[in-house]
């Protein structure tokens, strides 16, 4: 059966635990200089981009040539969909050339199209609705700063339909964090995102009140790509409000650590002071995750980690 990464959903706990040990010894590894692990030699990948990209496009793209596949990027205006293919069309085509499909979209329906017609497995490099790669980033960022994960509480300011958020609802919660959601009430965490994780997800309208001694405090855009449109409405429902700067943050716990996907907006969701905290501030760090956290999807989708020998020479090492 081919696997997918879609959401997270269709992941156990053990099995995103596994992903993020994996991308510990990848890293660790990577430090020590063995870059190229040529487990996937031989094999492509088609990366698709409906939206533009730096970190995806950049730490997908290394990972894939540093596990000796070859990634083969498409934009949008590149492939016959500006004219009409069907997805599913596109999805049986490339499946036919390339060992997996990884794809950047504006739906979340069209990934879901394309795993339903595709026999190699599809992999979400951000939807309307999720962002799993960025999710698996930031658990692992966050057990390297904090040794652990359950028990913690996350505090996420701003958009609570984020598509980030969401995939932190549905993995993170997995693994006992608990996340408080600061937000208007028309832009809290819908109900299909909600039920996967009631019981570690609190919503409130008052910032405060997510923030208090919180051991992570997260933010992203206020406004996403495909919502230019609602700028300006949605910077006078989140601001000042919303706004995560230095006077908030004090409500924190005093060892906090301040997260961010980027690319972020300074001066909008947070100010410069605080992205640029060198004692608290992690953004950079969740930003170098990403290379390793692609590198261990692929090598679970596609090959066997364990087998391949990387376990071998760490222990040699």
């Amino acid at each position: 059966m081919v696997r997918h990464l879609l959401s997270l959903k269709e992941y156990s706990a053990k099995e995103i635990e596994q992903l993020i040990n994996n991308s510990f010894l990848l890293k660790k590894l990577r430090r020590k200089g063995i870059r190229i692990i040529p487990t996937l030699r031989g094999k492509t990948i088609a990366l698709i981009f409906e939206k533009p990209s730096t970190r995806t496009r950049a730490s997908f793209s290394v990972a894939t040539w540093e596990l000796g596949a070859l990634p083969i990027i498409y934009r949008r205006d590149e492939l016959q969909l500006i004219r009409g293919e069907p997805i599913k069309d596109l999805s049986r085509v490339l499946s036919r050339y390339h060992d997996a499909i990884a794809a950047r979209v504006f739906k979340h329906r069209s990934l879901e199209d394309m795993a339903k017609y595709s026999s190699v497995p599809i992999i979400n490099l951000l939807s309307d609705k999720y962002h799993p790669l960025q999710a698996l980033a930031d658990l692992m960022t966050i057990l390297e700063k904090k040794g652990h994960v359950k028990g913690l509480k996350l505090a996420f300011i701003g958009d609570g339909t984020d598509n980030v958020l969401n995939s932190l609802i549905i993995s993170a919660t997995k693994l006992g964090l608990e996340i408080h959601v600061a937000a208007p009430k028309e832009y809290w965490p819908k109900e299909d995102v909600l039920k996967e994780a009631r019981e570690n997800v609190h919503l409130t309208e008052d910032p405060i009140e997510a923030i208090r001694d919180a051991d992570i405090v997260y933010t992203d855009v206020f406004v996403s790509m495909g919502q230019e449109h609602e700028r300006e409405k949605r910077l006078k429902v989140f601001l000042p409000r919303y706004q995560v700067k230095r006077q908030l943050l004090e409500y924190a716990k005093p060892d906090f650590i301040f997260m961010h996907c980027l690319p972020a907006h300074r001066g909008e969701e947070v100010t410069e002071d605080v992205i640029e905290d060198k004692q608290h501030s992690v953004v950079f760090d969740q930003a170098e995750n990403r290379l390793h956290t692609s590198k261990a999807i692929l090598l679970f989708l596609l090959g066997n980690l364990l087998e391949q020998g990387i376990f071998i020479e760490e222990r040699r090492s």
